[in-house]
């Protein structure tokens, strides 16, 4: 798309549209999306393109037949209608150069045409490969195997003839209306769900740190940054207080996350210098605090794009947790996010599941600018709960060490864990394990400071990072080694 002239946004949507066929164990259509545009010398944009529950949302028949959470997988209500179409749509009517047309040709002639299978995809396939509309995952048991989504391609065709129509309005909304069983109206397809909201910001180590708002956990990774910025970091990131400082500001920014994050929460309140300056006094050099008193395999893909005019698109798509709730619209073989699973079965919980809500999600894409707001980087990552804190450890990196995109995104890394699947970091509201990366120097000295450190075998995700930097008027990036697949790519 930057060939051919295109914007960063063309650039970005014809990434995620590739994405969606090739790599549906991680993201599709199916999901939800959130970017920031930005770079230019004005305020960045943010885009919200996350679903809402369906009308026919019922927490009370779920705790009725025993449920205390939502339901992980093979339960349709922990499907928001996903928000990912709107999101593409929206992203290149604002910002995009070329017709929609070319830029999902690409994922077109992929979806079509067959694409080779990649290692992570080959992997996963036999899960899914008996479920209905699984039927292209059949046979799929080496990585670089032909596959292909006919159904995808007549869902994308679609929506180049008939916009979100052809979508939502289409052959794949039909099918998750029969799906849903009444979990959806045809009203609740018909809503957009991409909206441009008032982005996030605070200014840590001379910079100005963006990211999307609540629904969002996007506020962690600022909230973890303001604090950590004003904290006497060592020099040395291998000094074990430097993994204990930037540890002790990811769980005080964090660990109330469960009770305030939810889509009605006020973004600027919940980085308000008065609410996190306590947090930030309350940390010690020499140990670890004691939180909690009083009181579960990845699914996303994460890209950044940056065109000549050094506009920038920070982007991130899910399903949640590997191939989301593990249902798929059976007529395009579209499985369905299980973004759901964010929301609340407390009655009267800010976030309790219901009709038309948003949950809360974990997708928190990032940026950084100078105060004119130029462009300095763009970065995200994947990694449900961790995502705030490999953000934070790579903009301590790469703003107050100063090493290069590559140094950041290869260093060893730390992540807190509430010894489950990813998502239930905070249920013991800042009580988590520490796990370190292999080669990871900081073991004992968090240890001599109370953390309970971790290590080997059972190692939650530390994210596929990957990172744009506009620096001495040329462009770094970084894509993450922990991935099975990625890239870098200048033209």
């Amino acid at each position: 798309m930057l060939r051919h002239g295109g914007s960063a946004a063309d650039a970005a949507v014809a990434a995620s549209a590739v994405l969606a066929v090739t790599t549906q164990h991680m993201c599709g259509m199916g999901g939800d999306l959130f970017a920031l545009v930005g770079g230019q010398g004005a305020t960045p944009s943010a885009l919200n393109a996350s679903g809402r529950a369906g009308s026919g949302a019922d927490p009370d028949r779920l705790r009725a037949e025993g449920h205390r959470v939502m339901p992980m997988s093979g339960d349709i209500r922990s499907t928001p209608v996903p928000g990912c179409v709107d999101g593409w749509l929206a992203l290149h009517s604002r910002f995009g150069r070329v017709d929609l047309a070319e830029v999902l040709a690409p994922a077109i002639s992929y979806a079509a045409e067959g694409f080779p299978a990649s290692p992570t995809l080959a992997l996963s396939a036999p899960r899914v490969a008996d479920r209905p509309g699984g039927e292209a995952f059949r046979g799929v048991v080496r990585p670089g195997d032909l596959m292909c989504r006919p159904g995808v391609a007549r869902t994308l065709r679609a929506v180049v003839e008939h916009g979100r129509d052809g979508f939502y309005g289409g052959e794949f909304g039909a099918g998750l209306l029969a799906l849903g069983a009444g979990e959806y109206t045809e009203s609740d397809l018909s809503a957009p769900l991409a909206d441009w909201v008032e982005p996030l910001s605070v200014e840590a180590w001379g910079r100005v740190l963006w990211t999307v708002p609540p629904n969002s956990q996007g506020y962690l990774a600022l909230a973890g940054a303001w604090i950590a910025s004003g904290l006497p970091l060592p020099a040395d990131p291998d000094d074990e207080l430097w993994a204990h400082l930037l540890i002790e500001a990811a769980r005080f920014a964090a660990y109330d996350r469960l009770e305030v994050l939810h889509e009605r929460s006020s973004g600027q309140a919940l980085l308000a210098p008065e609410r996190l300056a306590p947090r930030r006094d309350a940390i010690s050099c020499e140990r670890a605090a004691v939180l909690g008193d009083g009181y579960g395999e990845g699914g996303t893909i994460y890209l950044c794009a940056v065109d000549e005019d050094r506009m920038a698109v920070s982007l991130i798509q899910s399903n949640a947790r590997g191939f989301g709730s593990g249902l798929a619209e059976p007529a395009t073989g579209i499985f369905l996010q299980n973004r759901g699973i964010g929301f609340s079965l407390v009655p009267g919980h800010p976030a309790e599941y219901g009709p038309g809500r948003r949950p809360p999600h974990t997708l928190s894409p990032a940026l950084v600018t100078d105060a004119a707001l130029r462009l300095d980087t763009a970065l995200g990552t994947m990694g449900g709960d961790s995502q705030p804190q490999v953000l934070l450890q790579l903009l301590a990196r790469l703003l107050a060490a100063g090493e290069s995109a590559g140094e950041a995104v290869a260093a060893p890394r730390w992540i807190l864990s509430g010894g489950g699947a990813g998502f239930d970091t905070w249920d013991a509201r800042g009580q988590v394990q520490v796990w370190l990366e292999d080669g990871a120097p900081w073991a004992a000295g968090l240890r001599a400071r109370g953390h309970d450190v971790c290590a080997g075998a059972g190692m939650p995700t530390a994210g596929h990072a990957h990172v744009i930097r506009a620096t001495g008027g040329v462009l770094e990036a970084a894509s993450d080694p922990r991935a099975l697949s990625g890239a870098a790519i200048g033209f």
